[in-house]
């Protein structure tokens, strides 16, 4: 099933892009809470004019995602977590507390745009994160878990 999202659904897409999901998500969730409409011929048509007709005002919020995007590529971000034996975390790290982390050294980045490996992290290391901004602007952010210095004392 086809249907244009008129929201951003997390995990899913953004606002006004074309997704392809299971009838029952569509028709018993997304449907009934106004997240999305049928993709038909002409609701299509709707949606392909609604974009040119944005498409100037949408150049200058893609290039304020990508500088966005610049800027949080340049931080070099680590995650204190208390250790346990071995390399293994006690509790996990989620894209909330790396939203959390970025958000206290650039400007403000919601959890929903951050996509981890496996949902959550239980190991120390290096991790690739994928952030994406705007339908048009995701990539991926190294970050690395390091042991919390203030729980070993």
């Amino acid at each position: 099933m086809e249907l244009i999202l008129k929201e951003d659904v997390q995990n899913l897409g953004f606002k006004d892009e074309i997704v392809k999901v299971k009838n029952g998500y569509g028709r018993n969730f997304l449907i009934p809470q106004g997240k999305a409409i049928m993709a038909t011929v002409s609701a299509r048509k709707v949606l392909a004019e609604n974009l040119k007709q944005r498409a100037f005002k949408e150049k200058s919020i893609i290039e304020a995602a990508n500088a966005r995007a610049e800027e949080i590529k340049a931080l070099d971000i680590q995650v204190p977590s208390k250790v346990g034996s071995g390399d293994k975390l006690f509790g996990s790290v989620t894209n909330a507390d790396l939203a959390q982390l970025i958000s206290a050294k650039s400007s403000e980045l919601d959890k929903k745009h951050i996509a981890l490996p496996g949902k959550s992290i239980k190991r120390l290391g290096k991790y690739v994160a994928s952030i994406r901004l705007h339908r048009e602007v995701s990539f991926d952010f190294p970050f690395e878990i390091i042991p919390d210095p203030k729980a070993k004392a």
